[in-house]
């Protein structure tokens, strides 16, 4: 069985999380208010991107819990337009964006 890394389990240290979000979420200010509740929660850094497929892909890097509650606001029903699913993977963080942006 593999060890878990620091990063898997503790919620302070650092993390790369990206989800990708399904539904009615392009043309209705999704990538907006993912930027805003991310600048809420803070130290997060990373982007929101509408993808060809209509999906939104969401890029945070911050300490888990962080990240964990951006992921958190997408399933919770309080977003524009309306998200039907969301897959994410975790990563260690590449540190190379400044602050949380819109693509």
């Amino acid at each position: 069985m593999k060890e878990p890394t620091p990063h898997e389990t503790d919620p302070s240290q650092p993390v790369r999380m990206t989800a990708w979000v399904r539904g009615h979420v392009q043309g209705v200010g999704f990538r907006w208010y993912t930027r805003a509740q991310a600048l809420a929660i803070g130290e997060l850094r990373g982007f929101a991107s509408n993808l060809a497929d209509g999906r939104v892909q969401i890029v945070a890097e911050g300490p888990r819990e962080r990240c964990e509650r951006l992921l958190e606001w997408t399933r919770t029903g309080d977003t524009p337009g309306r998200v039907d699913g969301v897959t994410e993977i975790w990563d260690t963080p590449r540190d190379t964006y400044p602050d949380f942006a819109i693509r």
